[in-house]
């Protein structure tokens, strides 16, 4: 994974899991979740790109979340793009 994760911007937290975005990416559109120390790289739809999560749970919470709020994702993607702040996302209930 690219860059340093306390330098992206946190976007939701929810369970214990932080959901973060980097300004400097590129590729696919893509976030970055970190639970109990384990980092990894998921797409919108949820699904596992790089990097290791040991939880199936939080993977499962991480990808319910993504699918929930595609759009938003979406939205702050193309504001990182731009180098526009990036809005905060409201975590999993």
């Amino acid at each position: 994974m690219e860059g340093d994760p306390q330098q992206m911007p946190v976007i939701s937290v929810f369970f214990g899991i932080v959901i973060r975005m980097f300004y400097r990416e590129h590729g696919v559109p893509h976030f970055h979740a970190e639970y109990q120390g384990q980092q990894a790289t998921f797409t919108f739809g949820g699904e596992l790109l790089a990097g290791t999560l040991r939880s199936r749970t939080a993977r499962q919470l991480i990808s319910e979340w993504a699918m929930a709020h595609r759009a938003e994702l979406d939205a702050n993607w193309h504001r990182i793009k731009a180098g526009e702040p990036l809005e905060g996302i409201a975590p999993l209930d």
